[in-house]
């Protein structure tokens, strides 16, 4: 049922149009993984998950290490510090740039790769990252540990993304068709490999018990214990480039039915432009 993978699309300017989305909702997602005891008594948590298009302009967030430097392969992907204070930016061949209170580890740049870096993802405490290539080949640096990569193997599609677990002792990789594959102490929770749509983006749920994937027309998978907050559809865009969740960890008694959280979900701008949207449970 395999076969080798086709070419991977144009990646330059949706890899951008993803940093600046990781950066916007890098704060939210790092207290997200913290305790309840920095939450405000009384406070109603809220889940959101963010779609970026590249449709329209979007405000990029500059980075002083790539101001003066001429690229030698684009950005495709970015990861935040713990913090949200800092973040790294992995070219297709690997090079690496820092920001903020983001150190450097290491890179791919000046090796020959196999295939592109589509992916990169940072280890729990910073100290460390993942980066994937398109065949599924896994190059890990600092404290990132390697559990297997589909490298070497036969993918229907190429695989376009990671993330990691929760305890960083895992990682999911996701395809292209929306196949994924789980490495370490990452459980499968299912696919879309057999929805037709062309997926461009995973993000893991805060308890790490469940994972949105999210195709080019903006519409939203779930699996495992991830809820549903509607999908850019009925927007009527081809070319959506990853999601990110936000949201901190809501108690059972909140969620109530799939249905009602669903049902009181609503699309709002997060910038004054219709290409970047945040789809929140209110």
């Amino acid at each position: 049922m395999r076969s080798t993978p086709r070419a991977a699309g144009r990646l330059a300017r949706p890899a951008i149009l993803l940093a600046t989305l990781c950066l916007i909702t890098a704060t939210a997602g790092s207290a997200a993984a913290r305790t309840s005891s920095t939450e405000r008594p009384g406070a109603r948590p809220q889940a959101e998950a963010a779609l970026a298009g590249s449709h329209r302009d979007t405000r990029v967030i500059p980075s002083a290490s790539m101001r003066a430097l001429p690229l030698k392969a684009p950005v495709v992907a970015m990861a935040a510090t713990p913090t949200g204070q800092g973040a790294w930016r992995v070219g297709a061949d690997g090079g690496v740039f820092t920001s903020g209170n983001a150190h450097y580890y290491g890179s791919t740049g000046g090796r020959r790769l196999n295939q592109p870096i589509v992916g990169m993802a940072s280890t729990p405490s910073g100290r460390g990252y993942w980066f994937v290539a398109r065949d599924g080949g896994i190059f890990t640096f600092g404290n990132a540990h390697y559990y297997g990569s589909t490298g070497g193997q036969h993918l229907n599609q190429p695989i376009v993304g990671m993330i990691r677990t929760r305890s960083g002792h895992g990682y999911w990789l996701i395809a292209r068709d929306g196949g994924v594959f789980s490495f370490g102490d990452a459980h499968f929770y299912g696919s879309a490999a057999r929805s037709g749509a062309k997926i461009v983006g995973l993000a893991g749920t805060p308890t790490g018990r469940g994972y949105w994937m999210v195709s080019n027309t903006g519409r939203v998978f779930r699996f495992g214990d991830a809820p549903g907050y509607g999908d850019a559809v009925s927007r009527g865009v081809t070319d959506v480039v990853g999601i990110a969740g936000t949201a901190p960890i809501i108690p059972q008694d909140l969620l109530g039915t799939t249905g009602r959280a669903a049902a009181s979900s609503a699309v709002i701008p997060l910038t004054a432009h219709r290409s970047t949207a945040l789809i929140h449970s209110p």
